[in-house]
């Protein structure tokens, strides 16, 4: 199966990668849905944006034990260094992930997509003034808006907000005019993300899966599905391009 995905990959005019938790997994950031996953362990509450306003300091304790404490450790991967590769090389034009650790600009890739915002930097809630993540934000909690004094926010998308733009437009475009959807570790789950990969297919692109187990697109829109980590797969989609 590896060597039609390459075969596909070579032929392609436009490749655009679309991520999810999974291919985050080995840098030792957890899923946060199902069997062992973040969710099981924290009420995921303290994303919503409504409780955020709400009990600043509260949801500020748990996002920075989770997102700046242990998240804040993590290296790119295997799969996320092979995907920039990728990028430099000429088979890969894009990616669009759902994930916000930033691990894809870490690992050199350059056309990145976030769909649900990202933990670099912090956004004031009142005036959307941004400054990047530093210590004397996280050691202050809740950090406050230097411009207004507003309460600041990780600039990632919490429960009850919209799409990050203009990336989640972008995103869509990228569904119209590829030819390739290279899809891995997503389940397929998470709306309205979800449907791009969907959005694709309808546009005639192939798609190549690469996930530990079947995904909801599987069976229903994946052309080639490749079984597996994905630091082993792409690293071997990798050396056969």
């Amino acid at each position: 199966m590896i060597d039609k995905a390459v075969e596909i990959i070579r032929n392609a005019r436009r490749v655009t990668g679309f991520t999810g938790a999974g291919i985050s997994i080995e840098s030792g950031i957890p899923v946060f849905r199902g069997e062992n996953g973040l969710w099981s362990k924290y009420d995921p509450i303290f994303l919503d944006i409504g409780y955020f306003k709400a009990h600043p300091l509260k949801a500020w304790k748990l996002i920075k034990e989770i997102f700046f404490d242990f998240f804040g450790e993590a290296k790119p991967n295997q799969s996320h260094i092979g995907l920039a590769e990728m990028e430099k090389n000429g088979y890969l034009n894009a990616i669009i992930t759902q994930n916000i650790d930033n691990l894809h600009q870490q690992a050199g890739s350059k056309e990145v997509y976030e769909v649900h915002g990202n933990s670099r930097n912090l956004v004031c809630i009142n005036c959307d003034y941004r400054v990047s993540v530093e210590e004397k934000y996280l050691n202050n909690l809740p950090p406050r808006c230097e411009k207004c004094g507003g309460l600041l926010k990780p600039d990632f998308i919490f429960f009850g907000e919209p799409l990050y733009e203009p990336d989640i437009t972008k995103s869509f475009r990228e569904a119209e005019i590829s030819d390739v959807f290279l899809v891995i570790g997503t389940t397929g789950e998470i709306m309205p993300a979800s449907q791009i990969p969907i959005i694709a297919k309808n546009n005639m692109a192939s798609i190549i899966e690469i996930n530990v187990k079947k995904s909801n697109y599987t069976d229903n829109i994946t052309d080639v599905f490749l079984k597996g980590k994905a630091t082993e797969v792409i690293d071997e989609l990798v050396k056969n391009l």
